[in-house]
C-alpha cells in the first residue's frame, strides 16, 4: 500500500492546488495543534490545506519534554478536568492512535519525609491512576507502587542515600514530539489535505470584515500565492499575537511565551532503571529516559526575545544541574552535557506575572468572520484543541459537516505495528539488519518501516549507519527528504532525527554525509551542499556560544549570530 509523502514534488503541487481552488479550511501553523487541526478537518470531509512558515514542528512542538502525560501536578492545583481530559488522550495515543510513537515510561518520586509526604503524594498518584482507569484508557500502564528506601535505591542507585526516605513509582508516556507532528501532517495528507512547509503567511485576504484566505510566500522557490478559504484557523502557538496583527485585530486574548530548557546527557552518567521526578521551589524537574540518553528538564521563565530561536543561557544550565545534583550521588558536570535545547510554551496571559501560574488550558475564539484562533493547551491534549477549533470553524460554513472522528483515526504507521513488532526477528533475518535496528525502525516509523527497508534493499549501502550517529541508518536521511518533508540539513539532524542533541559534536560529524544523501533527492548541487553544511555548523557554534552567556539578553544575541538558512539558490 502506497502512503502519502511530503517530498519536494508533492509540496510544489500542494501550493499550486491550494491556490487553484477555494478550500473549506486553511490552517496556519505546522505545530502539533495545527497538524491536528488539519487532520480533524480533512477527516470530516472538508477541503483542507495547511501551511507552515518554517519546518514542521520547528517551534514549540519539537522542543518539549517529550512527555505525554496527564499533568500530575495539576491535581495539586485541583484542576481535575484538565487531568481527566489529558489522561483520556494519553490512553488513546498509547492504545489506538499511535502505539508506535507513544511509549510507557516509569518515574520514581523520592520522598523526603516519612509519614505525611507518603500519605499526601501517595493519595495523589492513586487518584491519578484511578482517573485514568475510570476513563477506560488505563490499560497498558502498570499501576503505581510504594517503595521503601532500600528498594528505591535498587531501582535508582544514582540517588544519594540521604536524599530520600522512600519513594513512589508511577507510569506516564513519552513521544518524539517532532516525529509525531510530521506523522500527523502525513496522515492528514493521506486523507487528502494539502500541506506545504516553508510557506509563510504574509497577510490575510479580506472581503469587508470577513477573512477569506491568506497570502502565502513560498520561502523555498520564491513566488506568492493567494489561497482562498471559507475559514482560516490560526494555530501559530507563540506567534498567535503576531499572526493576529496581520488582520489588524488585537484579538480576544494574548499569548505569552515561557521558556523551558532541557539538557541531554548519556545514559551511563545516571545509574537508574527508571525516570525521576523531583520537586523544586517553583515547579517539578524530570529526568526522562531517552534511548541511550537522559533528558533533564525543565525551567519556566518568561521570554520576550526572539521566538524562532529561544536561547539557553549558562544560568539556565546551571539551574538544572544544581537541582538534579541535589539528589545524585555522582553529580553531573558541564562536560556530561551532550545536548541542550530550549523551547517556548504558549501560555494564555493572565493576571499573574509568574509564568507557571498562567493557564495551560486552551481557548478558541472567532475574532472576525472567517478567522478562528486556537491557543494555549498542552501537547497531550492537542487532539481536543484541534476538535474545538474545527467545531468553531464549522459554525462559519454553509454546509452540514460530519462530527470529529480523530478519536478513531490511527496515524500512519499504527496499523499493523503490533504484528510487525512480533515478526521483527524474521524481518531482521530477511533484511540482513540486526534485530535492534529493526526495533529502532519500528519505534520511529511503525509499519512504514517497510518503506525504509525497501530503500535498503534497492541500495544496501543505505543500510549502513550514518557517520558520527550510529543509532541512525543512512536510509533514514534519504527517507526524511523524499517522504517526510525535510527541506534542509537542519530539518534532518534536528527534527527528523535527534542527532543534534544526541551527540557531543551536535551533529557536525554527520553533516557532510547527511547533506550528500539529501542532495540527489532535493536536486542540490555541490555548492548547495556546502551552504547547508556551513549553515548547520554556524548554527551549532552560535548555540554553543549562547550557552556560555550569563543571561537571556546575551544568550539571545549570541544565538542570533547564525541567521536562518537562505532560500535554495
Amino acid at each position: 500500500m502506497r502512503t502519502a509523502t511530503l517530498g519536494p514534488e508533492q509540496r510544489a503541487q500542494a501550493l499550486a492546488d491550494m491556490a487553484e481552488r477555494e478550500l473549506d479550511v486553511l490552517v496556519v501553523g505546522g505545530g502539533v495543534v495545527g497538524a491536528g487541526t488539519a487532520l480533524d478537518a480533512v477527516t470530516r470531509g472538508l477541503a483542507t490545506g495547511i501551511v507552515e512558515a518554517r519546518d514542521w514542528a520547528s517551534g514549540t512542538s519539537s522542543r518539549s519534554s517529550k512527555l505525554i502525560h496527564g499533568g500530575l501536578r495539576y491535581l495539586e492545583m485541583l484542576d481535575f478536568a484538565l487531568v481527566r481530559e489529558a489522561l483520556k488522550e494519553r490512553g488513546l495515543l498509547l492504545e489506538r492512535l499511535a502505539p508506535h510513537l507513544v511509549k510507557p515510561v516509569p518515574f520514581l518520586y523520592p520522598l523526603q519525609h516519612r509519614v505525611w509526604e507518603r500519605a499526601y503524594a501517595g493519595s495523589g498518584v492513586a487518584l491519578y491512576d484511578a482517573m485514568s482507569l475510570a476513563r477506560g484508557h488505563g490499560r497498558g500502564l502498570p499501576g503505581h507502587r510504594h517503595l521503601g528506601r532500600r528498594h528505591a535505591l535498587r531501582v535508582a542507585p544514582c540517588l544519594r542515600k540521604d536524599a530520600l526516605t522512600g519513594a513512589l513509582q508511577y507510569y506516564d508516556a513519552q513521544v518524539d514530539d517532532a516525529r509525531y507532528v510530521m506523522t500527523l501532517v502525513r496522515t492528514a495528507v493521506d486523507y487528502g489535505a494539502r500541506a506545504a512547509n516553508r510557506a509563510r503567511v504574509t497577510g490575510f485576504l479580506r472581503e469587508g470584515e470577513r477573512v477569506v484566505g491568506a497570502t502565502v510566500e513560498d520561502v523555498e522557490a520564491g513566488g506568492t500565492y493567494e489561497i482562498r478559504a471559507k475559514q482560516v484557523v490560526n494555530a501559530s502557538g507563540v506567534w498567535t499575537d503576531d499572526t493576529q496583527g496581520l488582520v489588524g485585530e488585537r484579538g480576544q486574548f494574548h499569548v505569552r511565551a515561557s521558556k523551558g530548557i532541557h539538557l541531554v546527557v548519556p545514559r551511563d552518567r545516571i545509574n537508574s532503571s527508571t525516570g525521576l521526578i523531583l520537586r523544586t521551589e517553583k515547579s517539578v524537574l524530570f529526568v526522562i529516559p531517552w534511548g541511550r540518553h537522559w533528558i533533564v528538564g525543565t525551567t519556566d521563565t518568561e521570554w520576550d526575545l526572539d521566538k524562532a530561536h529561544p536561547a539557553a543561557s549558562s544560568a539556565d544550565i546551571d539551574y538544572l544541574l544544581d537541582h538534579v545534583n541535589s539528589v545524585l550521588a555522582v553529580p553531573l558536570t558541564r562536560d556530561d552535557v551532550q545536548g541542550v535545547y530550549a523551547g517556548l510554551r504558549p501560555l494564555l496571559a493572565g493576571e499573574s506575572d509568574a509564568t507557571s501560574k498562567l493557564s495551560r488550558e486552551h481557548t478558541v475564539a472567532h475574532p472576525v468572520p472567517g478567522l478562528v484562533v486556537v491557543a494555549g493547551g498542552k501537547y497531550t491534549t492537542y487532539r481536543v484543541m484541534a476538535k474545538d477549533a474545527v467545531d468553531e470553524a464549522v459554525h462559519g460554513l454553509d454546509q452540514r459537516v460530519a462530527e470529529c472522528v480523530t478519536e478513531e483515526t490511527p496515524l500512519l504507521g499504527a496499523e499493523g505495528y503490533p504484528a510487525r513488532w512480533n515478526a521483527r526477528a524474521r524481518t531482521a533475518a530477511r533484511s540482513g539488519l540486526h534485530v535492534v535496528r529493526i526495533e529502532h525502525l519500528l519505534n520511529r516509523y511503525g509499519s512504514l518501516a517497510d518503506e525504509i527497508l525497501d530503500l535498503v534493499a534497492a541500495d544496501p549501502g543505505l543500510g549502513q549507519p550514518l557517520t558520527g550517529a550510529d543509532d541512525y541508518l543512512r536510509a533514514e536521511v534519504v527517507y526524511a527528504a523524499s517522504h517526510e518533508g525535510a527541506r534542509h540539513l537542519d530539518d534532518v539532524l534536528t527534527r527528523r532525527t535527534r542527532i543534534s542533541i544526541e551527540t557531543f559534536d551536535r551533529g557536525t560529524r554527520s553533516a557532510r554525509e547527511a547533506a550528500g544523501l539529501m542532495a540527489p533527492v532535493l536536486g542540490w548541487d555541490a555548492a548547495q551542499v556546502d551552504r547547508e553544511v556551513e549553515h548547520y555548523e554556524k548554527r551549532v557554534e552560535a548555540e554553543r556560544e549562547s550557552q556560555r552567556q550569563p543571561d537571556d539578553l546575551t544568550a539571545d544575541a549570541a544565538r542570533l549570530g547564525a541567521p536562518d538558512i537562505a532560500p535554495l539558490a
